[in-house]
């Protein structure tokens, strides 16, 4: 199996789960209606470790391009596969988007709610807010890279390494996932929002280009600098990218604290 066809499948099975769960906890009439966030957390994190198992050993199960490209920003992975894996990616999130659609074909004529259906593809914020809505993006892609970059350093049961992977989905989207729906994977939402576009779903409404961005924006800067500062911090070799990044990224949050001030004022 080729490295792209690896990361697709992967990619696929993310989505298949993960999208999955998404529409058996918020489509009406399925039989886990309503089973709450907890639920889906987990399939969420289960979904990744099943990923990472299925192609793990042929391409280190990336699986999003935010991993790529912290990855690659700090030389543990090379620049000229980058475009590779990416379009993989997004190829096998859309893959898996459209067979979640065709695995609950009967129930997107039951749910009423465009948002609720747009929501099994695609992620949203829960309180609309362009640069607080980024940084949470960033925050969550950010503590992914570097958690998984705190896996790979430590040494554990051979084969348990992807479930550890899962754990770290979960507690991500238990804590951090309340604000944006935790994206923190560019194929994970642009690939099955592109899906939502183009499948005839009943009544789906618009895809929400207007916020598709920032789960896109969002992840590929907190998974580049996740890369760097596990590499400055952790490996005391801190550039003079690292350091142009967090001068950045100080700036992006003073920004979105002015403007939630200047609301609250």
């Amino acid at each position: 199996m080729s490295e792209f066809i690896g990361e697709l499948i992967g990619t696929m099975i993310l989505i298949i789960f993960g999208g999955g769960v998404v529409a058996g906890v918020n489509l009406k009439k399925t039989l886990s209606e309503g089973s709450g966030w907890v639920l889906i957390s987990f399939a969420w994190g289960l979904g990744v470790a099943m990923g990472v198992y299925a192609v793990g050993s042929i391409t280190g199960a990336h699986l999003n391009p935010a991993v790529t490209l912290g990855f690659a920003s700090i030389g543990e992975f090379p620049w000229a596969k980058v475009p590779i894996y990416i379009c993989a990616q997004m190829l096998g999130g859309m893959i898996g988007a459209v067979i979640v659609f065709f695995h609950y074909l009967p129930h997107w004529k039951e749910t009423n709610d465009p948002a609720v259906k747009l929501g099994v593809f695609s992620t949203g914020p829960a309180i609309p807010s362009t640069m607080a809505n980024l940084i949470s993006e960033m925050i969550g892609t950010f503590v992914l890279v570097m958690g998984l970059l705190f896996i790979g350093a430590n040494t554990f049961t051979e084969g348990l390494n992807p479930l550890i992977v899962g754990l770290l989905i979960v507690v991500i989207g238990m804590s951090l996932g309340g604000t944006t729906g935790y994206a923190i994977n560019p194929a994970r939402d642009l690939g099955p929002r592109i899906a939502h576009w183009f499948l005839p779903i009943p009544g789906k409404g618009h895809s929400n280009w207007s916020y598709a961005w920032i789960p896109v924006i969002g992840p590929a800067l907190g998974g580049i600098y996740g890369g760097l500062f596990y590499e400055a911090i952790f490996k005391t070799n801190g550039t003079i990218i690292f350091w142009v990044f967090s001068i950045g990224i100080l700036l992006l949050f003073a920004t979105a604290l002015l403007q939630e001030l200047k609301k609250a004022s």
